[in-house]
């Protein structure tokens, strides 16, 4: 048989899985490689611009040099960092967890989101997520052959909407995919509101998984992990990670927390994804997490500072300013700049005034929601945000 590429023959049938065609290279890799292009301030992609704890850092070099954790760990994780991730859960909301069953550690949050959808999903059921929502929600759900279904949350609060929330749930609904606090609006789900789709998710047999990895970066309002309301355990699946709270978004370490039932479920889908990863840097998360209470309150002033200095330069600037109750992400309306496509916007802001930032319609199917929202990240020095402003400001001049 003749060798088509010998012959010059294009291939006919489409390389790329359909489930994730049209979903191409990350918004979030395009804008970090256009800051490096342009020499820009990179307020695009959400890393902070200095590592995390001293002590962190040497645990995790101590280990390496040690070696601890250079081989395989083991498959749910090491046993200080399970243990570690039970206490955490005891320490702030009062949950008790085992951590030989009910503890797994992940690559990173993406790959515990990864890992419940191909193991709790089957082909054609529904997945309710709130929009805009984090990208590799959409890709995750694709990939396990689902189907989702938004709930817009709406400026300027970006409240659930339970209304329409009650209203897309049909028999095919299998499970909520809920972010509080969210990426990218900065919402934090009151009680109130997570009473009610916890009380839907009873009525109608669904599971949630929620991602909380955002759950120290608080500053108005309280993190509520929804798995502590009445009849919420047996059917929540936790993620969070230590990248968003320590600093360290590069070593990838994340966790999963539910049922015996529920985590093992995930495990068996992630044992074939990354199976193990990041040995010496899960005992420095686990030290991580055992660090003072002054050390979460300390992570959440220092931020709360940065959101408001930027805040203030992107309002001089004439942004319309949507504040975050939460994360390290600010939404923001180009409107009052005369502009609507965000997308062309952020890609020719670098340009104007050497800033980058994210257009949010990527993370919406109803992209008329969010055509001219566009997120900046605060997790940067104060001199960098300072810096950002005053660049920002010339956009009134042009």
């Amino acid at each position: 048989m003749a060798d088509p590429m010998a012959e010059g023959m294009p291939m006919t049938r489409p390389l790329l899985n359909s489930a994730l065609a049209g979903m191409g290279t990350t918004i979030f890799a395009e804008m970090s490689a256009l800051a490096v292009e342009t020499g820009s301030i990179n307020l695009g992609q959400g890393f902070p611009d200095t590592d995390g704890p001293a002590e962190i850092a040497r645990t995790a070099a101590e280990a390496v040099l040690a070696g601890r954790g250079n081989q395989y760990p083991p498959g749910a994780g090491v046993p200080e960092l399970r243990t570690a991730v039970a206490a955490h859960q005891k320490r702030f909301y009062g949950l008790d967890l085992d951590p030989e069953t009910q503890v797994l550690v992940t690559a990173g949050a993406t790959e515990g989101i990864a890992a419940s959808m191909l193991a709790l999903l089957e082909p054609g059921d529904e997945v309710i997520a709130f929009e805009p929502y984090y990208d590799s929600y959409a890709a995750c759900i694709a990939m396990a052959g689902a189907v989702r279904v938004p709930v817009t949350l709406r400026p300027p609060g970006f409240r659930p909407d339970l209304d329409r929330l009650r209203a897309a749930i049909t028999s095919r609904t299998r499970l909520i995919l809920l972010n509080s606090p969210h990426n990218p609006t900065g919402m934090v789900a009151t009680r109130d509101e997570l009473t009610a789709i916890a009380g839907l998710a009873v009525d109608h047999d669904l599971l949630v998984v929620a991602d909380e990895v955002y759950e120290h970066l608080v500053f108005d309002g309280q993190h509520i992990p929804i798995s502590t309301l009445p009849g919420m355990r047996e059917r929540t699946v936790t993620i969070s990670s230590g990248g968003k709270t320590f600093s360290f978004t590069g070593w990838k370490i994340g966790w999963v927390t539910g049922t015996r039932d529920l985590v093992t479920a995930v495990r068996t889908a992630k044992q074939f994804l990354t199976y193990v990863n990041g040995g010496p840097f899960q005992y420095a998360i686990a030290a991580g997490l055992a660090l003072p209470d002054t050390f979460y309150a300390d992570l959440a002033a220092r931020l709360h500072r940065k959101r408001d200095l930027l805040a203030d330069g992107l309002r001089a600037a004439g942004f319309e300013v949507f504040v975050p109750q939460g994360t390290y992400f600010i939404t923001t309306d180009i409107a009052p700049l005369g502009k609507t496509d965000g997308l062309a916007f952020c890609r020719e802001l670098p340009h104007r005034c050497g800033v980058v930032a994210v257009p949010n319609v990527v993370f919406y199917d109803d992209q008329a929601a969010g055509r001219s929202h566009v997120r900046f990240a605060f997790c940067k020095r104060d001199e960098v945000l300072a810096d950002a402003a005053d660049r920002l400001a010339r956009l009134g001049g042009r």
